[in-house]
C-alpha cells in the first residue's frame, strides 16, 4: 500500500503587502467628498483616523461601517507599527485626518513615510485641501506659492521664521490659531511692512466661512475688532527686493512705525522687542522717550 502523502513543507508564502490609501475628506461641507473617497472608505479593511469621533460622524452620515482606529500625534509610534503589520498582512488601510488632506501638518506623514520605506504601495485619493482653497480665493498671485504650516512656538525660532516669510518672494500660506491671529498679523506687518497684502480664510467651506482681504494693518484691525473663531489660513503676498530694501530695519524706525499705527507704548515695545530680539525693558524705555518728544 502506498504511503499516505506527507503534508507539504515550507510551501506557505507571505501575503502580498496591502495598500495605504491617503484619503482627503471634507473641510466642513460634506458635499465636497468625492465618489472615489466614499468607495475607498466603504471597501477598505481599516480606517486610521486622526480623531475617531470626527471621522465617525462622517462615516455615519454616509452609512459606512468600516472598522475605525485612532492614529494621532500622541500614539503614532505604537500605532505606526500596528498599522504596518496590518499592511504587511495584506490589509487595505485608509488614512484620514480630521479634515482635508492627510499628511499636511498632521501625524499622517509619519505613517506614509514608514509605509513607503516598508515597500507598501501608497495611493493618494485627492480631494479637499485648506491650502489650495485659501490660495485660489485669496486674490493673490497663485503661479508660485509656498506652504509654511504653523509658525514655531519658540520665540527665537518664531522671529526668524517671520523674518524669512517677510523676505519670501512667493505667495506664502500659513496656518494659524484664532487666538494668535492678530498677534501674528501684527508681527508680519512689522517685518514685511504694514501695506503688504494678505488674505485670511476662516472656517473654509463651513457655515460661517469668511475671507478677509486687504493690507496686513487692515486685516489685523478687522480681527482685533472681531476676534476670529475656528481654523484660519493666512495667505501673504510675496515680497520684492525693492520692498525689502525700503522696509525699516533699525529698532528706532520700527518703533516709530508701530506708534504711527496707533499701538500703545506697551504693545509697541512688545512687538519691536520680538522683531529685534532686544530687551523689552530697553525698548519700552525708548518708547516713553519718543512719547515725551512728541
Amino acid at each position: 500500500m502506498a504511503d499516505a502523502e506527507s503534508p507539504p513543507q515550507n510551501r506557505t508564502t507571505a501575503p502580498a503587502p496591502g495598500v495605504l490609501s491617503v484619503v482627503a475628506t471634507p473641510l466642513g461641507n460634506l458635499e465636497d467628498i468625492t465618489a472615489r473617497a466614499l468607495r475607498v472608505l466603504r471597501e477598505c479593511d481599516l480606517i486610521a483616523a486622526e480623531d475617531t469621533r470626527v471621522t465617525r460622524k462622517l462615516l455615519a452620515h454616509f452609512d459606512i461601517h468600516t472598522r475605525l482606529v485612532s492614529y494621532h500625534s500622541h500614539s503614532s509610534g505604537t500605532k505606526t507599527d500596528a498599522l504596518l503589520a496590518a499592511l504587511a498582512a495584506g490589509q487595505w488601510v485608509a488614512l484620514v485626518s480630521d479634515a482635508g488632506t492627510p499628511g499636511i501638518s498632521d501625524p499622517g506623514a509619519e505613517l506614509i513615510a514608514a509605509a513607503i520605506a516598508a515597500g507598501v504601495r501608497v495611493e493618494p485619493v485627492p480631494g479637499p485641501s485648506a491650502i489650495i482653497a485659501a490660495v485660489v480665493a485669496s486674490g493673490l498671485p497663485t503661479a508660485r506659492f509656498v506652504f509654511e504650516g504653523f509658525l514655531p512656538r519658540n520665540r527665537s525660532a518664531y522671529r526668524e521664521r517671520v523674518a524669512a516669510v517677510a523676505r519670501e518672494p512667493r505667495t506664502v500660506v500659513l496656518y494659524e490659531a484664532p487666538t494668535r491671529l492678530v498677534e501674528t498679523l501684527g508681527d508680519l506687518a512689522q517685518a514685511a511692512g504694514s501695506d503688504r497684502r494678505v488674505a485670511v480664510g476662516r472656517e473654509i467651506t463651513k457655515k460661517f466661512e469668511e475671507f478677509r482681504r486687504g493690507t496686513l494693518d487692515e486685516v489685523a484691525a478687522h480681527f482685533r475688532a472681531h476676534p476670529a473663531r475656528g481654523e484660519c489660513v493666512v495667505v501673504l503676498e510675496g515680497g520684492t527686493e525693492a520692498a525689502d530694501e525700503e522696509s525699516p530695519q533699525d529698532p528706532e524706525a520700527l518703533l516709530r512705525t508701530a506708534l504711527a499705527r496707533g499701538l500703545s507704548a506697551r504693545d509697541a515695545a512688545r512687538d519691536v522687542a520680538r522683531a529685534t530680539g532686544l530687551p523689552r525693558s530697553a525698548v519700552y524705555a525708548r518708547v516713553l522717550e519718543l512719547r515725551r518728544e512728541e
